[in-house]
């Protein structure tokens, strides 16, 4: 007998938090992740700066390269991550000081970016959040960019 296997779900779908536990695959374990987050708008993240939430940029190299970089965010690797704001890590940034920062993750879309920021939660930082939609509603909401370096943490 053959496993009946669920047809893959399109990316733009959505799937409730009451479906989710019984969704497989990425789109539940992303929905999973979401229902444990305080999403926020481009426009909530750019105002969140005047209350000392750090934005961070976990785009690609490539995907930056093509595009612009939010002004004063934090540019951070995927892989390094959740040790470069752990404020017990010996190879922490420097504004990585308290397990209640607000760090505010954005991604091209707003996919890996709600993953990150729920594996960021599971380790104490509770006040990690992402952009719904991330840079690509960014831009389309007219919030700022610019083409001066960014700020790289390695």
């Amino acid at each position: 007998m053959t496993e009946r296997r669920r047809a893959p779900m399109a990316l733009h779908e959505v799937v409730s938090v009451q479906d989710s536990a019984a969704v497989s695959g990425s789109m539940g374990l992303l929905a999973r992740a979401r229902a444990g987050l305080d999403r926020l708008t481009p426009a909530q993240a750019w105002e969140e700066r005047s209350r000392e939430a750090v934005i961070v940029d976990v785009r690609t190299d490539a995907q930056r390269a093509r595009t612009a970089e939010i002004p004063d965010a934090l540019v951070i690797d995927l892989t390094v991550l959740p040790w470069r704001l752990d404020p017990t890590f010996a190879y922490r940034i420097p504004e990585a000081r308290r397990w209640d920062t607000r760090y505010v993750l954005v991604c091209r879309h707003g996919y890996s970016s709600s993953l990150a920021a729920w594996n960021l939660r599971q380790m104490g930082l509770h006040r990690a959040t992402d952009v719904i939609g991330g840079f690509e509603a960014w831009v389309a909401d007219g919030l700022p960019v610019t083409t001066d370096p960014p700020d790289i943490r390695r």
